[in-house]
């Protein structure tokens, strides 16, 4: 379970210190090396140079019960309901006062519910719905610090922040997580994760995130509504993002007083609801895909001329769904930007790269001063064998000049059910495209589509069989001598793979 949890993408870098509750032995020669919980050191070694730290095993305070006429936090969630916090001034004060006075302002009405990651946490907060921003009630950041008495059991809430607590923001999650056993935290020792006895039997029972605690300000705990928060995590999300497909919106955060009601610590006060219901009801519209729409007489297209390949490559182009990545790439063409350029980076059954000036997958630009905007996908435009995109380092801001045009593999419905058992999710209209033309659907939603090969994709084909050596680059150039930017004139095209001799 842990090495599961570990191995999930998680934008809070995750951190952890020797606390009451949670400590981490940072001298140990054991370490997790492969982010996997993977043990590099025999056993023998592990025994000689591991000492278990001392964690003294304080009272968790997670449920305990606030008083009549404690400040609580009611928050209405559109389409799932109201989910009521307890807060903890005495454990974590500028926690709860940031939180408080945020939502006195209303800072949070109408955000949402931006990353969602079933058997961890559900994240909001951020008014740029990114996780890039948002700001504490003093301006900037502040350090909430951490505690020993509050940790990340199911229900917990606290900040996240980007590597400290001092980065600590408006940004906050919400704690699902999943339960642990003993084994679990055997395996968490030889990560450096020790726990006090307390923590431990929290986590068995109600389950959580243990490998967070001293990293993050935990600062409240859900006291009603922990259904809401379970379903929410339930949802359909963007492999690639964590995302949901549709949003998930704080209609109003309030302040409010708490009046002796009820309370229902755990998920197993509630009943008991069907994940994979709520899945399909959240799930990607099943949009009809663009790639293989006929480009018309007189539409711009590029065309590709390959040293030594008779043959041109002809791209169409999709403005209406890309339209600052066909500007950038027809404006570049036209000055010659990529003639003389190479593939520098070819993978069989996946991709050839190009249009690096430095021909080493490190440079190029875009025409546009301030770079491509962030996001800039659209769900009509897939991965599909024949697409052309932009590469990027790790959001599609970072688009340039370079550009990849996809080979890629014809996947069965038993491989496309495996992806969607790893939390990619596909329309029936994207499962048909990759089942028949194939292609490289785990990209889609991180990367730039802007264009689709319609004849010459044999060249393209050929070229990934090209001998290639350290970091995927050909051992003989592979050059385009010339791109050009034409009027389609009718021609045949050729979409597939198997239309080609």
């Amino acid at each position: 379970m842990f090495k599961k949890v570990i191995a999930g993408i998680f934008c809070m870098a995750l951190a952890a210190s020797a606390l009451a509750s949670c400590g981490r032995d940072t001298s140990s020669t054991v370490n997790n090396a492969d982010n996997n919980g993977g043990d590099t050191t025999t056993a023998a070694a592990t025994e000689a140079t591991t000492k278990e730290p001392e964690v003294e095993n304080v009272d968790i305070a997670n449920f305990t019960s606030p008083q009549k006429g404690d400040t609580i936090i009611e928050m209405n969630v559109k389409d799932y309901g109201t989910v009521k916090f307890r807060l903890f001034p005495e454990y974590a004060d500028k926690g709860v006062e940031n939180f408080v006075e945020l939502a006195k302002k209303g800072y949070y009405d109408g955000l949402k519910f931006h990353r969602v990651i079933t058997d961890f946490m559900i994240q909001g907060g951020d008014p740029m719905g990114t996780g890039m921003g948002g700001e504490s009630t003093w301006g900037g950041k502040f350090d909430g610090g951490t505690d020993p008495h509050l940790i990340h059991v199911s229900g917990a809430l606290a900040y996240a922040n980007s590597g400290a607590t001092s980065t600590n923001g408006s940004q906050f999650y919400v704690v699902t997580g999943t339960k642990y056993t003993d084994s679990d935290f055997e395996d968490m020792k030889k990560g450096g994760y020790y726990f006090s006895d307390n923590a431990k039997k929290l986590y068995k029972e109600v389950g959580g995130a243990p490998w967070l605690d001293g990293g993050y300000t935990v600062f409240g705990q859900v006291i009603d509504g922990l259904d809401v928060i379970f379903k929410i995590q339930c949802v359909a999300v963007d492999a690639q993002t964590s995302m949901p497909y549709k949003d998930i919106i704080m209609e109003s955060v309030r302040v409010g007083e708490y009046d002796g009601g009820d309370i229902r610590w755990y998920i197993d006060d509630y009943e008991k609801f069907d994940p994979e219901e709520i899945r399909k009801a959240t799930g990607k519209e099943n949009l009809t895909i663009a790639n293989f729409t006929a480009p018309k007489e007189g539409e711009k297209i590029v065309s590709l001329k390959i040293k030594d390949y008779d043959k041109e490559i002809k791209i169409k182009l999709f403005p209406e769904y890309a339209d600052k990545g066909v500007e950038n790439f027809i404006t570049l063409a036209e000055r010659g930007y990529y003639d003389g350029l190479t593939f520098h980076r070819i993978i069989k059954d996946f991709m050839i790269q190009g249009g690096d000036p430095n021909g080493d997958g490190t440079g190029g630009e875009c025409i546009f001063e301030k770079g491509f905007d962030d996001n800039d996908t659209d769900p009509h435009l897939i991965h599909a064998a024949g697409a052309v995109a932009y590469a990027n380092s790790g959001s599609t801001a970072s688009n340039g000049s370079q550009f990849y045009i996809v080979t890629g593999t014809v996947y069965s419905k038993d491989e496309l059910d495996d992806y969607r058992s790893k939390g990619y999710d596909f329309t029936d209209n994207e499962a048909e495209i990759y089942s028949t033309y194939g292609g490289t659907p785990w990209l889609d939603g991180g990367y730039t589509v802007f264009g689709q090969v319609f004849d010459g994709l044999d060249v393209v084909f050929k070229i990934q069989e090209t001998e290639t050596g350290n970091n995927d680059k050909p051992s003989k150039d592979v050059i385009i001598e010339k791109v050009t930017v034409t009027d389609y004139d009718g021609s045949d095209v050729h979409w597939n793979i198997k239309d080609y001799n």
